[in-house]
């Protein structure tokens, strides 16, 4: 519930950093975990109801958002959901598209906040602002379209490609409704995501 006030009062580096390296830190602690040690079913109970609940609300808080960081951070819940899907698995292919999903949420969070500046800097604080960024700066512009459009999941995208291999591993290990979850929310997050282009 902090991230999105932190996210809009730090500075951008500070923004990015605190989205990117907590998460992988964690995440690689836990694959540590994992593959030295199997975990029963209650904690692969309670990584799948983390994991329904961090997508769930990181796609319906984004949704009333109108700052450009706000959404960010949402959506940055919600890619916590996507990417605990191959911890609810249990298995090498889940801890295999976690690690896809990890790399191009990097990449992709690294994208978007390397963008943020520069829309500071014209005077960019809410979506409906970024309007005049195609006009001022289209290469910005086009640039951070094409991250949130990743970002929502859109089939040529990176993003789609690490949505399609976590949700993959989890039908592959039985977890149906995770994936329907998954897929519910993917779509209600590219409605938020969409905003931005």
């Amino acid at each position: 519930m902090w991230a999105p006030d932190i996210y809009e009062g730090s500075p951008t580096p500070v923004t990015a950093f605190l989205s990117i390296a907590p998460k992988i830190s964690i995440f690689a602690n836990m694959s540590r975990v994992s593959i030295v040690a199997s975990y029963g079913g209650t904690l692969q109970q309670i990584f799948f109801f983390c994991s329904i609940a961090s997508m769930i609300l990181g796609a319906l808080a984004a949704m009333a958002q109108t700052k450009v960081k706000r959404p960010l951070a949402h959506s940055s819940i919600g890619h916590v959901g996507y990417i605990r899907t191959g911890f609810s698995c249990g298995t090498i292919e889940g801890i295999q598209s976690l690690l896809i999903g990890i790399f191009i949420y990097a990449s992709m969070t690294i994208d978007a906040f390397a963008i943020v500046p520069a829309l500071r800097q014209t005077r960019v604080k809410y979506i409906a602002d970024l309007g005049a960024l195609a006009k001022t700066n289209p290469i910005s512009a086009m640039t951070f379209s094409i991250t949130m459009f990743s970002y929502a999941g859109i089939p040529p995208l990176a993003g789609f490609c690490s949505k399609f291999y976590l949700f993959f591993a989890a039908l592959g290990c039985g977890a149906y409704f995770l994936a329907q979850v998954g897929v519910v929310t993917s779509v209600i997050g590219r409605w938020a995501a969409g905003r931005f282009p």
